[in-house]
């Protein structure tokens, strides 16, 4: 097992993950990826009309080895008419 740390970037800034997740291998970590994006997209959207999530996965020794995102954008369309 390998721990990995999931550093979060929204719009209140990042948040650097200091405890990390042991995951069994470097497969899982789309799947922990996935469970931590929507979590947060639960809880902060719908904070306004635009929105971008961003986590970047760090290994043990500190080093990135991925980043994902979400975004939510809303466009109202019936205040353009």
């Amino acid at each position: 097992m390998a721990r990995y740390y999931f550093d979060l970037h929204n719009g209140e800034g990042p948040t650097r993950d200091e405890h990390g997740t042991e995951l069994k291998s470097r497969e899982d970590i789309p799947k922990e990826l996935t469970r931590i994006l929507l979590d947060v997209a639960r809880d902060e959207l719908p904070a306004g009309d635009r929105m971008t999530i961003a986590i970047t996965v760090r290994d043990e020794s500190g080093d990135p080895v991925t980043v994902a995102s979400l975004i939510f954008n809303n466009e109202w369309l019936d205040v353009l008419r």
